[in-house]
Formats: structure tokens, sequence, C-alpha cells
């Protein structure tokens, strides 16, 4: 048995399916279902039984993974440090963001992450909140930032709590500063597709109030949103974020909703099984710091 061996065995435990654990490795198919099987051979135990629910595994394969993590988890932190050089981190953080965080304060997090950790790579993927915590599930990121969802299977530590605000252009007609959600429904709103994880949370506001949204327009770019709320009649339902740039410079104007009051519930991500690697989780402080110093 070596290393990889175990490693594809963990990967394999924890996806229940050789299509993702292959995938999450980066490997072909039959490469790991060969590791694996070899790695039977020489413990003399089957790992793992076929059947129509993926990859189960057997009263040897869950005690081997119990043994084993420990293993790896004490590997892999020595393995960070042994690439550090005097104290220096080193390494690959992959993180995943929505696209209004992205926005708003990624550029200057990694422009201040890249200056003190230069030997760090990193990969940054922008997405929807139910893409992100899939890539966390499934490995293909070590954290990440969503909106929290109601049911949710990973660790979750809080981030950030935002107020949804309506905007408007400066050509709009007048509106109170503050309004009832039920009036602002009513406007020609402009908002993302119901794929989308702040257009889900919208939904659910309005659902608890027995209400409806409809809208004007519906499309997922937060810039595109925006200029069209600039430069016509329209509104959107956005929170503060994701719209911070064009508050600041005067070219939208901002109002409050009420009964209820919008706000999202920001969180990070991490893996019940796997520890966030400290290069990942040192952008991540980055980030978080940023994206509260501006609320």
């Amino acid at each position: 048995m070596d290393y990889r061996q175990i490693q594809y065995f963990v990967c394999l435990y924890e996806e229940g399916s050789v299509t993702r654990a292959a995938s999450r490795l980066n490997i072909v198919q039959p490469a790991l279902s060969m590791q694996i099987a070899r790695l039977e051979e020489a413990l003399g135990r089957q790992l793992f039984v076929r059947s129509n629910r993926g990859m189960v595994p057997t009263a040897h394969g869950t005690q081997m993974y119990a043994l084993f993590m420990p293993v790896l988890a004490d590997f892999e932190r020595a393995r960070a440090q042994l690439l550090s050089s005097g104290g220096e981190l080193a390494g690959h953080a992959r993180i995943g963001l929505p696209a209004s965080i992205a926005q708003d304060v990624l550029a200057e997090a990694l422009v201040e992450f890249s200056a003190r950790f230069p030997r760090v790579t990193v990969s940054v993927t922008e997405a929807y909140s139910e893409a992100l915590i899939q890539g966390v599930a499934s490995g293909q990121l070590d954290t990440a930032i969503v909106n929290r969802p109601r049911r949710l299977a990973l660790l979750a530590e809080p981030v950030l709590d935002e107020e949804f605000v309506l905007a408007v252009g400066l050509a709009h007609p007048p509106l109170p500063v503050r309004m009832p959600l039920r009036d602002a429904l009513k406007l020609r709103l402009v908002l993302p597709t119901r794929q989308h994880g702040l257009r889900a949370a919208l939904e659910g506001f309005a659902d608890a109030a027995g209400l409806q949204i409809a809208c004007a327009v519906e499309v997922d770019s937060l810039g595109a949103i925006a200029q069209i709320v600039e430069r016509g009649e329209h509104a959107t339902l956005l929170p503060r974020t994701a719209l911070r740039g064009w508050l600041a410079a005067g070219s939208l104007r901002e109002h409050h909703v009420t009964r209820p009051v919008l706000r999202r519930h920001l969180v990070s991500l991490a893996h019940p099984r796997r520890p966030v690697p400290a290069q990942a989780a040192g952008l991540l402080e980055v980030v978080v710091r940023r994206l509260r110093e501006k609320t």
C-alpha cells in the first residue's frame, strides 16, 4: 500500500462514485479502479461493494477510512510546512465566490494576498452559490463564500449579514425612502434569473410574505442590471455589496425595503472531513476582512 492508493481510497469513500472520484482526482476511471483493486488485494479485504447507489464501503472500508483520515490530515499539514520557506506560506489556494462579492472586493484582496504570500498561487471560481457548494463538497474548491441555503451538509461560518436595497436610477420618478415589499414588487423590476442564488433569496422573502415577484427583465449579470437601472425607469432589489460602486458614484439612488426587511446571510464553507488548507484559509481571511471593512 502507498500514499497514492490511500488518497484514491479516501476520495472514492467520500464521493461514493468512481466517476465523481476520478473527476475530483483528475484521473481516468480505469486508473482509479485499478489502484483500488490493488489496494484490496494487498489488504486481502474488500473495501467497496458496487450497488445501485454507487460504491458502498464495507465495514473494512469504513474502518480504514477512520484510521487513515487523521494520517492524511497530518501529511497535508506537514507538506504545507515543508513547502514554506522561512515561515513563508507556499502552495495553492482554490476558493469560490459569488459574483456580488467577486466584483466588490476580489481584486484588492488578491493584490494584498499576493504581496504578503508571493509563493502561493491562486484559483478563484465565480459562480452561483449552488455550484460553489457542490465545488466544496466534491473537493474541487478548498472553501467558498455563498448565500446560506436552507439546507446544508457542509460546515458553515458566518461571514456577513447584508441588507437588500431597492435601487433606481436618477431619472426614475421619486420614491419614498422606505417602501413595503408589497409596493416595491409593483415596480418595473430587473432581477437575476431563478437560477441565481440572489433571486432564490428574493423568492423566499416574497413567498413568506404571501407575495409574487414579476420581472420586467431577467438577467444574471449584476453589472448589466445596474446599468439598465441606471439608464432607465427600472428598479432592482439587490444586496448593497452588489451595487456599492454605483451607489458611491451617485448614479443610483438607494431605498430601504420594509415589512419585511430583506437580509441575506453570507457564510464560508468547509468540508466536514477536509480541513481548509492554510493557503485558502489565508486568502479567505483577506476577502472576508475586506468585505466587512466596506460594510
